[in-house]
Formats: C-alpha cells, structure tokens, sequence
C-alpha cells in the first residue's frame, strides 16, 4: 500500500513538474518569493535599529551626571532641560508618524528618504549636545535647543525605520523573524552604549564629595566600597571623555544607517494604489485609537515599560547605594543586557510555538521573582550577578514582544478599515510616543521620590531612607506595575487564530487588489 502510495505521488508529482503551470500559481509563488527575506536583508535591517538604543542608552544613564558635574548646570535648570526635552520629544512622534505617512512614494521608498535625510544632522546635534560651550550665560539655552533638536532628528529616524517593519515583507513571519533580528541587535545596541560610554567616561568620572555627617552610620548607608576622590582627574579631561565617547557613537551611527539604507529594498504598498480622501492630523489619531486592540496593546505595554524604565533609571543607584557595588555596576548591567541579547532568539522560537499572548505572560512575570530575590540579597556579588542573568531573559521578552505583536494590530486595523491604508507610521509613533511617555513618568518619580527621601547630590553615601525608596524603586513598583499590564493583556483579543485568519484575508485582498492592477494595465495597453 505505502509503495503504491509512493508510486502515485510519484507519478503526480512528474506531471505536475512537466505541466505547464497556471497562471494562479505562478502568481502565488512569485508572492511569496518577494515576500520572503535572505538573512543579510534581516541584518541590514536589523543593524538599523543600533542607533536608537545605543544614544538613548548613552542619554539615560549619563545625561544627567553630565550637565551637573561635567557642564556644572544649576540641578533646577538641568530638570527643566531633562523634562522639556522628554516633553518635546513625546510630542514630536505622533507629528513625524503623521508627516511620514503622507509622504510620497520615492524610488528609494517611502521611509528610507527620512531616514538618511536626518542622519548626518542628528549626528552633528547628538555631538553638540556632549559639548561643553566657552561661555555660561546661554548655557541653558544651548543644551535645551540641542537635546530637543536631537531628540526631533532621532524621531525622523526611528518613526520610520519601526514602520518600515510592514514594507520589508508582505508575509508576517517574515516580518516576524526580521523583528527578532531586529531585537536582537538593538539589545546589544545598548550593550555596546553602556560599554563605550561607561568605558571612556569611567576612567575620568569626577569625585563623589564626601559629606560631613558620613561618619554616623545610623543615618547613612555606607556600602563596602567608597572611592571618595579621583585627584588626577581633571574636568577638562572628564569633558575631553564625553567628547570622544560621543565621536565614537556618532561614527557607529552614521554606519548603521549606511548598511540599513543599502542593504534593504522598502516594499510599495498596493493599498496605497487606491484612490484615498486626505485626512487630517487629529482624524488619523482618532482612527489609530479608536481601534480597541491597539489601545489594549499599548496600555499593557505602558504599565510594563514603565516598570522596566524604573528598574533601568534607578539600578545604577541601587547597585551603588542599596547592595554596595559602586565599582561592580557597570559589570552587572552588561551581564543583564548580554543575557537579553542571547535570549533574543529562545523567545523568538517560543511566541511562534506557543502564541504571542502566552509568551507576553511567561516572559514578562519571569521576572517578578528577581526582582524580589534582588531587594533581599545584600553585599554577595556573586548572587547578584546570577540574578542579573536571569532577569535578563525577562527583559528580552520586553524588548521583543511590543514590536513582534504591532504588525498583528496593524493588520487586524487594514482587515477591519480596507478602504483606510497608509497609516502605519501613525500607529508606531503613538506606540513610541507612549513609551517616551512611561520614560518621562519613571524620572520624574525617581528624581522626585528621591528629592523627599533626601538624595545627596554626588554624594559617596545616602540617608536610609533613600535605600528604602531605592528598594521600592526596583521592585514593589515594578512587580505593581506588570501585574497591571497583564491584567490589561487578559483583554487583547487578538490571539493565534484571529492572526492567521487575518493573514489570510489580507492575502486575499492583495490577490484581488493585484487583478484589478493586472485587468487596468491591461485595459489600458489595449486602448
């Protein structure tokens, strides 16, 4: 039977070989021919994405510690700097998502021109923004006008390379796969931030100033290693530092966008065909919201995020301060960014095994645990490090998920609105405009909470009190705030079977939308 069997498809198989094939299965395979990605399109646009994550890192860890004690700003001014550009930077996501998807079709696309356009621009401000200027009265007003600056290039950026995602590939596990390369890269972007940042500045940091009370043990938190002075480190040499190290990622920027801009070929939209009535700023936003799954999505992403935002913003601190490793800090944060990068692609196999909602509850609550093992643990480096690992892998499933499960959203919203299209770049700003959202809020509580503990500024050891915020910081928060965005989760209706059947619908729309193109030329050709 099985060689009869065998014998039969055999012979079904030569004739199907040798006869000619129809015009709709040639028409099939050559779609999913130009949707399928080779390895080197994933990377090129997978390296995209480093320049993001490697100047935000560089921004959020050192920002701050730079305007105090390198360009010696008024801690009140540096707020405002630090909140306005923050501010700034929010707002102008949803206007560059907007202005991109109205842009017009180009032969180099439609997202790339953005991209290369604000490159060489953003560099320079990025540069300017580590410089300290030869004079003090407008020294506010130079680094505010150049953080917001650069932060508005940066959107140009990075708006359109997250909605470039839908133009790669007309097949979502494609789409899929090149997001977890994608992920994978922007983890070690911020690895590769910390790394030169925190290498080239760590060798000329300036000297935490010992107060005059640190002898009373009762009132401080004295951890076991204290370097109090760097006498030999002068702040013309601290500066001289930022400056490189911002020459450095300035270089590693401008090549990223080089290998994204020549090493991946943006996809026409056919929706984009039709006939569309032009809609306003304020209608587009109120059409991307309105749509119930992608309001979920991005409520149970801005609880989750600001609950990583807040371990990232403070762990420096509480590393220094709480468990005592003010030299080990560095070290602990390359070992929980490494693990994420490792991870990348053991999430990547288990959401397309599992589901993507079953892995948003594994990955994201694995991590709950560490974050009460990390507070209870004090003074043994070698825990800490272990438990750095292994939440680690929690932070890769937060850096991958938000983008895996985006183009799902999208797609429901084109099965749900067939006559709306274009608006893909509208709907990655919000989500990125929510997320610089949760990163305002996390410092602006931090910065606060520490103030009412009685934070000493540079200072070598803290009040108790600021070790107690500190542990609250880092975990109570965070474990409230997850809790909150997978309860939000338990309501986002999209799940494996609602995707494939909206994958299915999309690819019969682009069959019909591409008859109807076929039957024009045609018509036309005739005429």
């Amino acid at each position: 039977m099985a060689k009869g069997e065998g014998a039969e498809q055999f012979s079904a198989t030569s004739l199907l070989q040798n006869r000619p094939a129809s015009p709709d299965g040639v028409k099939l395979a050559k779609r999913e021919q130009k949707g399928r990605l080779s390895v080197c399109s994933k990377l090129c646009y997978a390296v995209g994405g480093a320049p993001y994550q490697i100047t935000g890192c560089a921004l959020g860890f050192f920002l701050q510690i730079y305007l105090l004690d390198v360009a010696l700003v008024d801690p009140f001014y540096a707020s405002i700097i630090l909140f306005v550009g923050r501010a700034w930077d929010a707002v102008t996501d949803p206007t560059i998502g907007f202005l991109v998807s109205r842009s017009p079709w180009t032969r180099f696309g439609r997202m790339l021109p953005w991209i290369v356009m604000s490159t060489p621009f953003a560099v320079l401000s990025y540069f300017l923004v580590w410089y300290v200027p030869p004079f003090e009265q407008g020294k506010v007003i130079w680094y505010l006008v150049f953080y917001c600056l650069f932060q508005t290039l940066q959107t140009c950026f990075h708006v359109p390379y997250s909605a470039l995602t839908m133009f790669i590939s007309s097949e979502q596990k494609e789409r899929d796969s090149a997001t977890a390369y994608r992920m994978t890269v922007e983890v070690l972007g911020t690895v590769i931030g910390t790394a030169i940042q925190g290498q080239i500045v760590g060798g000329a940091n300036a000297p935490c100033n010992p107060g005059k009370n640190e002898s009373n043990a009762s009132s401080l938190h004295l951890g076991p290693e204290v370097n109090i002075s760097q006498p030999h480190v002068s702040l013309d040499q601290t500066r001289n530092a930022y400056m490189i190290a911002s020459g450095v990622i300035c270089i590693i920027y401008i090549l990223c966008a080089f290998i994204l801009f020549f090493g991946v070929r943006e996809q026409k939209d056919t929706g984009r065909l039709k006939a569309e009535q032009p809609m306003s700023f304020f209608q587009g936003i109120r059409l991307v919201m309105s749509h119930g799954p992608y309001t979920k999505l991005v409520m149970g992403f801005l609880f989750t995020s600001l609950a990583f935002m807040l371990l990232e913003g403070n762990f420096a601190l509480f590393c220094s301060y709480t468990l005592g490793f003010r030299n080990d800090f560095q070290n602990i944060l390359l070992v929980i960014m490494l693990s994420a990068t490792l991870t990348i692609p053991f999430w990547q196999w288990f959401l397309t095994k599992f589901g993507k909602k079953t892995a948003v509850y594994c990955g994201i609550s694995s991590v709950v645990p560490f974050m009460i093992l990390v507070v209870c643990i004090k003074g043994n480096l070698a825990v800490t490090y272990i438990v750095s690992f292994a939440a680690g892998v929690s932070v890769a499933a937060a850096f991958l998920l938000p983008w895996s499960m985006l183009p799902d959203v999208v797609d429901d919203f084109k099965v749900k609105n067939p006559e709306s299209r274009g608006h893909e770049a509208i709907f990655y700003s919000f989500y990125v405009f929510f997320t610089k959202f949760a990163s305002g809020i996390s410092l602006g509580i931090s910065t606060l909470s520490l103030d009412f503990a009685g934070y000493i500024t540079r200072g070598c050891s803290q009040p108790e009190a600021v070790d107690v915020t500190l542990k609250i910081l880092v975990s109570v928060a965070p474990i409230v705030l997850i809790i909150l965005g997978l309860i939000i989760f338990k309501t986002y209706p999209i799940d494996e079977e609602t995707r494939q059947g909206n994958r299915k619908l999309l690819q019969d729309l682009m069959e019909s939308e591409s008859d109807l193109e076929t039957g024009s030329s045609e018509l036309g050709s005739v005429v």
